[in-house]
């Protein structure tokens, strides 16, 4: 079955576009839902701005207060750029993955775990000392069990994005990506997803380095 069915993708797909359907963007204490500002807040530390976050939307996933702050800001940005932008029953979980990419990895998690070994390591920290997570913890919300992948990158590279997530909906790797920068270190932080498919719909924009925009 899943050999006819990328059988006909290929001879679909061949020439398919490729469209930015969605976007989220996450940072100065602001969040952005494709060009609109959805949420504000006035909480200076990260802790208390992502938690707002989640309450805001009135979200509802008990995992979500055991995530290091990575986690929690990818997990959000992908709750909020899917959030009337996409359709379950249209998209094939083997055929929708991640391409995600940061400056820092996983450091900000690193130097907690760290400082925790002063005393008594902490395997709760431990687990999310790998940049990748964030990836995890989105697919394992929303089912999804396509390619994924994570760069680490000095800074937001637009053409890089585009020629990874190029590759994958070329190959009919994948039909769906969700894309784009997750970064915290600290108090610093960032999020820019962006919903790229093969099929135009609404106000989409073409999958283009130039449309590939953070803020």
């Amino acid at each position: 079955m899943e050999d006819a069915t990328r059988q006909f993708y290929s001879a679909n797909n061949m020439v398919a576009g490729k469209y930015i359907t969605a976007s989220c963007q996450i940072g100065h204490n602001r969040v952005y839902q494709n060009t609109d500002m959805v949420f504000e807040s006035n909480d200076a530390g990260i802790d208390d701005f992502l938690l707002s976050v989640y309450q805001h939307f009135q979200l509802s996933y008990p995992k979500f207060y055991k995530m290091d702050n990575l986690s929690k800001l990818g997990w959000l940005a992908a709750e909020i750029l899917l959030n009337g932008n996409f359709d379950k029953e249209h998209h094939q979980p083997e055929y929708t993955g991640t391409v995600l990419m940061n400056a820092n990895s996983s450091l900000d998690m690193d130097l907690k775990y760290a400082r925790s070994m002063r005393d008594v390591p902490s395997p709760s920290l431990f687990v999310y000392t790998l940049p990748n997570i964030v990836a995890g913890e989105i697919c394992i919300r929303h089912h999804f069990k396509g390619e994924n992948a994570f760069f680490v990158q000095p800074k937001f590279d637009a053409a890089f994005l585009k020629q990874q997530v190029d590759y994958l909906l070329d190959t009919n790797t994948l039909q769906t990506c969700i894309c784009g920068w997750v970064d915290v270190l600290e108090e610093g932080y960032g999020a820019a997803l962006f919903l790229v498919e093969k099929v135009k719909r609404g106000n989409a924009l073409p999958f283009l380095a130039e449309n590939i925009i953070m803020k």
